[in-house]
């Protein structure tokens, strides 16, 4: 089953007044800037633009992102009609509009989205490269969503991404008997246990979520150091340390809050706002309703962030759900298209974004390390070098229509489901998840 977050059920929180104060004083004087020809792109006459992308987590996404939009018509003289639609419709939609070869001009989807339809989507090198040169360059995850596999060509921009450290709460963890979160899977595996015994449990999706449930699917398999494909691309998730990360969820299940085999993208926000959950894996977002809300705000004051944890593989065995846009080779304006992506990643624009959302999309392009919003508050560091993770969708092979549509059919996540639910041994859920990926990967 697909569960599907409508535009009216994705969370809203009340805009922080402190962030949005930080985001009109930055307006992009301290990041730094080469300078750099702009591509020359001359607009269409009576040129409009229509852009879909995903529903707010936090309400200064929109908010601002909105602005921006304003701001570019305002300048360019170019109408620009902004949707927006939940998380789990987005592909669908984007599939849609690839097929028929209408729709908007431009979709903000998910990271492997512009290799799903890489033949349907125009080239953004001119604006990648710019942008590139004159902001420093683009973080390893930006250039790995960003260029088509195997060649210097944009098919898509990252526009930021949105990683899921682990959030928990320290007056729990503390009384667990544990005074930081540990890097190893038996340790790891102890806190967890004793999370439950005391009635603060942990709890991560395994419902058919796009950010939460796929990253901690990946989570499990890589910190086991397990893969879906080698680096050619053959499909290697039939391995032993596939089957060590099915046996560790069959330990690792039992001490989660109940209900997490239908959670989605916003479950565990809810979830952990209410009290009921004191350890998950979440975005900015999570922290930035608690810190704005005064009910929460003691929760707020609780609650801190630690990198996933590495297991075997020595690093924090983690990646981000990236925002991506991509510009379709159907819209008859594409000139003001790549002029107004270009526009919404220039400092004066990307700065207060970056900064009202608290970094809940953090940056692609390095220069973006000297935002202000890094030290505007010392809990949200772990997620500013979200960009530069080493890991990555369809991880060790190449980002190739295969390696997204495995993600977007859930194949890692309905494995582990799978074994969490009992309804399946790990041999046969790793079978079954090798046969679905040889689907694709051919």
């Amino acid at each position: 089953m697909v569960f599907i977050i409508k535009r009216r059920e994705a969370l809203t929180f009340g805009v922080s007044a402190m962030a949005l104060a930080l985001a009109r004083q930055a307006m992009g004087q301290d990041i730094p800037k080469a300078d750099v020809a702009a591509p020359k792109l001359t607009p269409e006459n009576g040129a409009s633009l229509r852009v879909l992308r995903p529903a707010r987590f936090v309400e200064p996404d929109e908010v601002i992102f909105r602005a921006n939009t304003e701001k570019f018509t305002k300048a360019t003289g170019i109408q620009v009609k902004v949707d927006f639609v939940g998380w789990e419709d987005i592909r669908q939609q984007t599939a849609v509009s690839a097929n028929t070869g209408a729709g908007p001009d431009v979709i903000l989807g998910w990271a492997e989205d512009p290799h799903i339809f890489s033949d349907k989507v125009s080239e953004l090198s001119d604006v990648a490269e710019y942008l590139g040169k004159k902001y420093g360059g683009w973080m390893f995850l930006g250039e790995k969503y960003g260029k088509k596999a195997g060649t210097n060509n944009w098919i898509g921009l990252p526009m930021g991404g949105s990683s899921g450290p682990v959030v928990y709460r320290k007056s729990a963890v503390k009384e667990a008997g544990f005074d930081e979160i540990p890097n190893d899977h038996a340790n790891y595996l102890k806190l967890c246990q004793a999370l439950k015994k005391i009635n603060k449990p942990a709890g991560f999706s395994l419902g058919n979520a796009v950010g939460d449930a796929n990253g901690f699917a990946n989570w499990l398999l890589w910190s086991h150091g397990a893969y879906l494909v080698d680096e050619k691309g053959k499909v290697a998730i039939n391995s032993k340390e596939t089957l060590n990360a099915l046996n560790y969820l069959k330990e690792l299940y039992p001490t989660f809050v109940s209900g997490t085999l239908s959670w989605n993208d916003v479950s565990n926000n809810r979830a952990y706002s209410a009290g009921e959950l004191f350890l998950t894996a979440n975005g900015v977002s999570l922290y930035f309703s608690l810190k704005n809300d005064p009910k929460t705000k003691p929760i707020a004051d609780d609650t801190y962030h630690a990198p996933l944890m590495s297991g075997i593989v020595g690093k924090p065995a983690q990646t981000a759900l990236v925002l991506n846009a991509m510009l379709f080779k159907h819209s008859k304006y594409q000139n003001a298209a790549k002029t107004y992506l270009t526009f919404m990643m220039e400092a004066e624009q990307y700065d207060p974004w970056l900064t009202g959302c608290l970094g809940y999309w953090a940056h692609p392009l390095k220069a973006y390390d000297k935002s202000k919003v890094w030290e505007s508050d010392p809990k949200i560091a772990v997620y500013r070098n979200t960009m530069d993770a080493a890991f990555w969708s369809g991880y060790k092979g190449p980002i190739t229509q295969a390696a997204g549509t495995v993600a977007a059919d859930y194949v890692l996540v309905q494995m582990f489901a799978s074994v969490a639910s009992g309804q399946a041994t790990p041999e046969a859920a790793v079978k079954e998840a090798e046969r679905r990926t040889k689907r694709y990967y051919r």
